[in-house]
């Protein structure tokens, strides 16, 4: 094992680099010693770049955790508007250091390490296998891969349970293959959020194929802002996915608003009764095929979308989602989309439209 400050690895002479880590690498305990970087770890403009040798790299996230967990515990005992407020300067003031950050890097690859607790997101961006990554359940923004602004991507199995994401994809992302991943605890494999800043770019060619979730919520999802900026999500694909136990199963969510950060004014959902609110991101071609799941939920598909601009070409073909509460079926619901059904349907296509 081996306490490591801030590093940042660059690549002066643009040559192959091998990083090859067989023990342990422990990432400084107080957040202050990042110094106001947002990573502990980091390459930099390298090519033809391989991080292999199944070391671990430990960020020692789970005492930072126990400060946000207390932190938010408060909000309970608060009223509606502080809470409004404070959900805003949680988000706005907690920095986002990561255990392994890769930023232009090509040509490279990650195999057969392991990212144990890091304090925020695990790893920004590259080709991936065999990796594993653990944070525990209840530790906040500990994403395990976020990819953005990055192209032809590869994921391959990987082993990620986390208390996020197991994988967000976010603005500028294009050509990613997400192969046979396992996913769980977490909130499972997000498209988004999207719409939030200005000058966010398009997001395409996104394809999650095979894999288990286990244990997740909100698993395999697309999700926007309500009244959000202008964007555009289009020729994303969830296929050959098995799910044990999880929460909204099949999910688009263009009201996603998370802490209370949205005025009641823009979405209300309630008994799921669902208002007006303008988003203009437009989401098209989105398929969901051979989707087979428990589900701890009894709404089990959910495709809400945007009355200024309506999913389209959204393909729903081949589910089978069992909800698992006695006595009951699982539902879908279907809001500004006509998807195309095909194969089985369980529970069957849009039984709640609004």
């Amino acid at each position: 094992t081996h306490k490591l400050g801030v590093v940042t690895l660059l690549d002066p002479c643009k040559g192959a680099i091998e990083f090859n880590l067989q023990g342990t690498l422990e990432a400084p305990s107080d957040v202050a010693s990042f110094k106001g970087k947002d990573f502990w770890d980091s390459f930099q403009r390298i090519g033809s770049l391989t991080v292999s040798g199944g070391g671990v790299f430990y960020g020692k996230g789970q005492q930072h955790d126990k400060k946000i967990i207390v932190t938010k515990s408060t909000r309970e005992y608060l009223n509606e508007i502080m809470a409004v407020i404070f959900g805003v300067l949680i988000y706005l003031t907690c920095k986002h250091e990561q255990n392994i950050r890769f930023d232009f890097a090509t040509n490279s690859i990650v195999r057969d390490i392991q990212s144990k607790d890091s304090k925020f997101f695990h790893i920004n961006s590259l080709q991936i296998q065999h990796v594993t990554i653990t944070a525990p359940e209840n530790s906040p923004n500990t994403d395990g891969i976020h990819i953005g602004r990055s192209s032809s991507i590869t994921i391959t199995n990987a082993n990620i349970g986390t208390g996020d994401d197991c994988i967000s994809i976010g603005d500028g992302t294009q050509d990613v293959t997400v192969n046979q991943v396992t996913c769980g605890p977490g909130l499972g494999i997000s498209i988004g959020s999207l719409g939030r800043y200005q000058n966010e770019q398009l997001v395409s060619g996104i394809r999650v194929i095979g894999g288990t979730l286990s244990s997740t919520t909100n698993d395999v999802r697309i999700k926007t802002w309500p009244s959000s900026l202008p964007g555009i999500a289009f020729d994303i694909h969830f296929e050959n996915i098995i799910k044990n136990n999880v929460a909204n199963p099949i999910l688009i969510d263009q009201g996603y608003c998370p802490n209370s950060q949205c005025s009641n004014k823009v979405i209300i959902n309630i008994t799921n009764i669902y208002t007006h609110f303008d988003v203009k991101i437009k989401i098209s071609n989105v398929s969901f095929k051979n989707i087979r799941a428990t589900s701890s939920t009894k709404e089990a598909v959910k495709l809400i979308c945007s009355n200024g601009v309506p999913c389209q070409q959204v393909v729903v073909a081949d589910i089978d989602l069992v909800y698992k509460g006695a006595g009951l079926s699982a539902t879908s619901t279907c809001v500004n989309v006509k998807p195309a059904i095909s194969g089985k349907q369980n529970p069957p296509a849009c039984t709640t439209k609004q």
